[in-house]
C-alpha cells in the first residue's frame, strides 16, 4: 500500500479528510477522530535515515497508536519501526513503500483508531 492507496482507504472507511498542521512541515498529513480530535494516523515523508535505514533517500511512512504489548513484536518486522517523533512504547511507523501487507497495515489502522476513540467510561453502582 503506497501513501495515496493509505489516505484513500481512511477516507473510504472513517470519511476523515487530514489537516496539515505544521507550517515547518506543510505535507505532514494529521488524521484525527471528529468527535475528540485525537490523532489516528499520521503520514510523513521522512529521510529514512531517521528510521535507522542506511540510505540516504526518504519514504513515506504512518504512525500508528499500538498496543504496548504488540509494539516490540511488531517491530522486528519487515517496514516496521519505532515511532517517529513520537511515544515509542504506544506508536509505532509503519512504511508506505509496498513492504507491509495492505491487510496488516489496515488491521494497524484500525487499531489505532480504536485505541484513540472517544472512551465510555461505566458509573459507579450505588448501593
Amino acid at each position: 500500500m503506497n501513501k495515496q492507496e493509505f489516505q484513500k482507504y481512511i477516507l473510504d472507511i472513517y470519511g476523515v479528510v487530514p489537516d496539515f498542521p505544521w507550517e515547518s512541515n506543510p505535507t505532514f498529513a494529521v488524521y484525527r477522530h471528529q468527535s475528540n480530535r485525537k490523532w489516528f494516523a499520521l503520514v510523513m515523508n521522512i529521510p529514512k535515515s531517521k528510521l535507522g535505514l542506511h540510505d540516504d533517500g526518504m519514504i513515506d511512512v504512518v504512525n500508528l497508536k499500538c498496543d504496548p504489548v504488540l509494539t516490540g513484536s511488531l517491530r522486528l518486522e519487515n517496514g516496521i519501526f519505532p515511532a517517529y517523533h513520537m511515544s515509542k512504547d504506544k506508536w509505532i511507523s509503519v512504511a508506505l513503500d509496498g513492504s507491509v501487507d495492505d491487510g496488516k497495515i489496515k488491521m494497524l489502522l484500525d487499531m489505532s483508531y480504536e485505541l484513540t476513540s472517544l472512551k465510555l467510561t461505566k458509573r459507579k453502582k450505588t448501593v
